[in-house]
């Protein structure tokens, strides 16, 4: 585990999100950064597909009920 430096005003967009979302803010960036890189690896995929993967691939049962 590193530090990583970001903006102060990213980071005060992640605290915000991070209080609606139940999130540490440490959380919420780590959630940015994993979408992105998967939207960065499926280009073609919008974020909800991405999420929906997520779900199916962790087992979520709700999720495989929308996958179809």
């Amino acid at each position: 585990m590193g530090i990583v430096k970001i903006d102060d005003e990213l980071h005060e967009e992640a605290r915000r999100a991070s209080t609606v979302m139940c999130r540490s803010i440490n959380a919420q960036a780590e959630f940015w950064m994993k979408i992105g890189m998967l939207a960065e690896a499926n280009p073609t995929l919008s974020f909800n597909d991405i999420v929906k993967a997520q779900l199916v691939g962790a087992n979520v049962g709700f999720a495989k009920a929308i996958a179809a």
